[in-house]
């Protein structure tokens, strides 16, 4: 009998001379998967290392017991602010498997720890005596005076999540607006999970959008790092509040009927040596390969060895830790494409072979299905999104069938063609059938989140697309009475640009904060060579709804487009249909959601009676209109017109004015 193909292989035949790998690939995460619930039964009780590990109560013996999984270590102590930092006072005992334990009673060792007690490990190894903090620690803090980072005793009372059931398929769009609380508040400093809930939440409520995205959650011993070299993995970082502060976060957006979902990186962790896990327990092959393999060359940073089962269950306790302790809805994955190859994604993806020839980091594919199981097998409705830049084959295909089970990938091709549009193409030479193609490129079934341009493109160093379109002139021309040609051009395309990518590339669509209003500042966290200022690592909100500003015609521009994809249900139809491409006018029209879409993107020239091919008889109206005056434009087509269709015997069409440098939205009457 033939034995039973892949299903991913049986939809894609382009697959099938490849299909020997994704057979190994698969049964790599089946014999985990089976190792896991043998262990543990199933693989969300495996994923507990945070209940063991760490502090944990025992009520019973009345004391706390700690424990650290330190395989290397010669010997380990526990001090702190409860044994008055003697280093050597609380010895820990070796076990199994390297676990290193110590149980603190309420009237001996342990009648110092209260709240907020700082505390570190002393840890002997083969790299000498250091001190450490603990990998499962809660909360970690720096001293403002010596900068030293510690690890903290922390107990929270229960939380009040009573009455939240917060289900993210109650929202039938997915539409991302993208956060760092730090840098999320106007004053010149550190913003905290409070002031984030109380004054950006109804600030994303008001804009449409249906989730927040978390950035830099987890602990990160540099502000400036974006929260993307992570040094304690179960400690929310301290900078922005307590844990019971992001709970009060989530929980009021769920309120608020946003779901919350973490930007998680397990794509690699810190290389400082005092704040995070490099060589733990003394060896440089704790959760690392020893050696070379055990660093990122690019990034300055620590691998995880995905191939050991501790690591593995350090990472999936993890993900089950923020879903369990914070009602996070999901997770972003940073930096898959980094994982999942040995290369780290730096080589041109321009065949086949490079999605399955020996640089693919088998062990890391296998984690990340591993995740993705236990991810929706806690909330089969969560998501999970891939941050992969290469198109791995079988990212976001079920597990079952043969995939890694992700539910949605970003389309990171799309900001960086828009920003290298920008930067060498004049815009009247913009090529439609490749931007048609940029846009619609994607494999059907595979759920892809569109975005305009990146966070990355906010640092200083980059452009957002209103930076590079406005440039110094947003320094003195953004007022509505000043008339200024490049603020004009900038305006216009800014809200195609984004109209275009919303409409066109994507299931579901992201923006960082503040792009959506042009915000005119570069991200630049403090630093030695800025003086240590704040004053370009915040967000200036007041610029959106100054009405002598251009800034909130970008801002009101950003609240119709999205109130629009949500009232007709744009996303919901996975492709959009080409209508017209007219290179000679540099116009194009296409049609989703039951809209028609059009783009004239000629810098100087309106066509009245423009002929547009619809899908079906009837009186069409503006829904939108990129040019319309309380949108910063020119108001050249009245909203109230109705565009009668008529036929040629096969077809249907309306006839416009075709204004240039404006895209133009149309709904059927009735």
């Amino acid at each position: 009998m033939d034995r039973k193909r892949l299903a991913i292989v049986e939809r894609d035949e382009w697959l099938r001379p490849v299909e020997g790998e994704l057979e190994w690939r698969h049964a790599l995460y089946e014999a985990r998967l089976r190792a896991i619930e043998s262990a543990a039964g199933s693989i969300v009780d495996y994923a507990n290392g945070h209940r063991y590990f760490g502090f944990q109560r025992d009520e019973q013996a009345r004391g706390w017991w700690f424990r650290e999984w330190l395989p290397g270590a010669r010997a380990v102590f526990l001090f702190g602010d409860f044994n008055d930092w003697d280093r050597r006072r609380t010895p820990l005992g070796r076990g199994e498997g390297g676990v290193w334990s110590v149980f603190l009673s309420d009237e001996g060792a342990g009648r110092g720890l209260v709240k907020g007690s700082r505390l570190k490990m002393l840890v002997a190894g083969d790299n000498g005596e250091h001190e450490r903090i603990p990998a499962y620690i809660r909360r970690v803090e720096q001293d403002e005076q010596t900068k030293d980072f510690a690890g903290v005793f922390w107990t929270d009372g229960p939380f009040d999540w009573g009455g939240d059931t917060f289900d993210v398929t109650q929202n039938r769009d997915l539409l991302i607006y993208e956060c760092h609380i730090g840098m999320a508040q106007e004053k010149e400093g550190v913003g905290s999970c409070a002031e984030f809930t109380e004054r950006v939440l109804p600030r994303i409520r008001e804009l449409g959008y249906t989730a927040v995205q978390l950035m830099a959650v987890a602990e990160h011993p540099y502000y400036g790092s974006f929260g993307y070299h992570v040094s304690n993995f179960f400690a929310p970082s301290s900078r922005f509040g307590t844990p019971d502060d992001y709970r009060t976060l989530v929980r009021t957006a769920h309120e608020m009927g946003l779901a919350v979902i973490m930007d998680v990186v397990h794509s690699h962790y810190v290389k400082n040596f005092n704040e995070g896990l490099n060589e733990l327990d003394g060896t440089d092959r704790h959760y690392s390969r020893p050696g070379p393999e055990g660093d990122h060359p690019h990034w300055d940073s620590k691998l995880f060895d995905y191939g050991k089962g501790e690591v593995t269950h350090f990472l999936l306790s993890n993900l089950k830790y923020w879903m369990e302790e914070f009602h996070f809805d999901g997770f972003r994955f940073d930096g898959v494409t980094s994982m999942i190859y040995h290369h780290h994604g730096y080589t041109e993806f321009d065949s086949r072979d490079k999605f399955f020839d020996g640089s693919v980091n088998r062990d890391a594919l296998t984690y990340l299905a591993l995740a993705n199981r236990l991810v929706h097998a806690m909330r089969p409705t969560a998501l999970t999104i891939a941050e992969d830049v290469s198109g791995m084959p079988g990212m976001c295909a079920p597990i079952d069938d043969g995939g890694v089970g992700f539910d949605y990938r970003l389309g990171m091709a799309v900001p960086d063609y828009w920003i290298r549009l920008l930067k060498e193409v004049r815009d009247e030479q913009w090529n439609l059938r490749e931007m048609w193609h940029m846009m619609t490129d994607r494999l059907p079934g595979v759920k892809t989140i569109a975005y305009a341009e990146s966070h990355d493109q906010a640092l200083v160093g980059d452009k957002t697309l209103a930076f590079r379109l406005m440039d110094k002139e947003m320094y003195v021309d953004m007022e509505r009475a000043r008339p200024n040609p490049i603020i004009d051009r900038g305006m216009a395309l800014h809200k195609m640009i984004r109209l275009m990518t919303v409409a066109a590339a994507g299931q579901a669509y992201l923006n960082f904060m503040g792009n959506e209003f042009g915000h005119p500042e570069w991200i630049d966290f403090p630093r030695e060579g800025n003086g240590w200022s704040y004053a370009h690592a915040r967000r200036q909100w007041p610029l959106a709804s100054d009405p002598f500003l251009r800034y909130s015609f970008l801002n009101d521009f950003d609240r119709a487009m999205i109130g629009m994809v949500r009232r007709y249900g744009v996303l919901r139809n996975d492709y959009p249909w080409q209508l017209l491409m007219d290179e000679a006018s540099h116009t194009m029209a296409f049609s989703r959601g039951g809209l028609v879409f059009v783009f004239n993107w000629h810098p100087t020239v309106s066509i009245p009676d423009y002929v547009i091919p619809v899908g079906e008889p009837g009186a069409y109206r503006i829904a939108l209109d990129t040019d319309a005056c309380i949108f910063g434009g020119q108001q050249r087509n009245d909203p109230k017109l109705e565009h009668l269709s008529y036929t040629d015997g096969e077809r249907h069409f309306i006839k416009i004015y075709n204004v240039c440098r404006t895209a133009v939205v149309f709904r059927k009457e009735g």
